[in-house]
């Protein structure tokens, strides 16, 4: 295996640096890479961290995972690129200076076409996916979400069209399944069809590595942003290791002694019903947000979640939910203006995962 400056090595953990541009003062722009090859065959797996310059317990966990001592009895390759912002972690940012916007969707899709010349993030995004697509067998994004945020799994929608039929999307979506449960942390489905395309998450990492490539990938939401959260660590690393046994990179027993069973101390989902992630409810008279609920509480359809209030402190709204779920998060700040989102929610969710890439979007 070969990453920018790194070669790996059986039996070995090497690490270095992958150069994605040159800088206008000099020098370039660099990623670090860490591989560890076992002495046997096997699949490999990508981890990818920090896409998002402030989240700061992704990047812990993607270099926990890499021990000195993963290579001594792995089969197969894990390829880990701790930080894919540099940009943005130098200013502690989710965003890269480059663009100013986020550097999670400016991956590969083969199904959009644009006149308009890539941009540097787009080329950097390009060149770490091109490294990926043609070598990894499943990818697992570390991220983290609100402050406060339950951790989860996210499980994107399989799309079929140009890229595949649906016969083969239905087998992408099983490897997926596999990949998403491995992990050990509370499932969510990514936001229905016609959502998720006009947010271009089929561009974000694991998106592209999933709708365009064709590799099983999920992205993992550690917890809240900006400071490593110890015990969402901890987990995040015992179910990067759930994942190496579940591909047949590692027997159970050689999971290495203190990394824990994966989904341990984390809380489990609160319903058992199938539910996809959902920005919601909003609010429709601006003012300052007085939640009522928590992440981990069961909502249902008509349930009051939030008060809004004057800045003298007089109630001018209730805000309620349209759905049945739970609460995944609080949405930050204490302002709101008409049409802020007040949570992030998981939903009960009656759509397919195998979907048309040009499906209307559900209600």
């Amino acid at each position: 295996m070969h990453v920018g400056s790194v070669e790996s090595e059986p039996g070995a953990v090497v690490s270095g640096w992958f150069e994605v541009t040159d800088l206008p003062t000099g020098g370039s722009e660099r990623l670090p890479v860490v591989i560890a090859e076992g002495d046997a065959d096997g699949p490999t797996l990508w981890l990818t961290g920090g896409v998002h310059g402030d989240e700061a317990t992704g990047v812990a966990v993607a270099q926990d995972a890499m021990r000195d001592d993963l290579a001594d009895h792995l089969s197969g390759t894990v390829v880990c690129v701790p930080v894919v912002n540099p940009a943005g972690l130098r200013r502690n940012d989710r965003r890269s200076y480059y663009g100013d916007d986020d550097p999670n969707r400016y991956f590969p899709d083969p199904e959009s076409t644009s006149s308009r010349p890539p941009s540097v993030q787009e080329r950097i995004d390009e060149r770490l996916y091109e490294a990926f697509a043609a070598s990894a067998d499943a990818l697992v994004d570390l991220h983290t979400a609100q402050v406060g945020s339950m951790p989860f799994v996210i499980r994107d929608r399989v799309l079929y069209g140009e890229r595949r039929d649906e016969s083969a999307a239905e087998e992408l979506a099983d490897e997926l399944d596999r990949l998403a449960s491995a992990f050990g942390f509370p499932l969510l489905t990514e936001y229905p069809a016609g959502e998720y395309v006009e947010q271009s998450l089929q561009r974000s990492t694991a998106g592209a590595a999933l709708n365009a490539a064709g590799i099983p990938s999920v992205t993992v939401e550690l917890g809240g942003h900006s400071v490593v959260e110890e015990d969402v660590r901890a987990a995040g690393v015992a179910g990067v290791y759930g994942v190496m046994v579940e591909l047949g990179m590692l027997d159970a027993g050689d999971v290495p002694d203190g990394v824990g069973e994966p989904g341990a101390g984390v809380p489990d989902a609160p319903v058992d019903y199938p539910v996809r992630r959902a920005v919601h409810p909003r609010v429709s008279t601006p003012g300052l947000v007085r939640h009522r609920v928590e992440p981990g509480d069961v909502v249902a359809t008509g349930d009051a979640v939030a008060d809004v209030v004057t800045p003298q402190g007089d109630r001018r709204a209730t805000v309620e939910s349209e759905h049945d779920g739970y609460v995944v998060a609080r949405r930050e700040g204490l302002a709101a203006y008409e049409g802020d989102p007040v949570l992030s929610m998981a939903v009960r969710d009656e759509g397919e995962l195998v979907v048309p890439r040009d499906a209307d979007a559900e209600a």
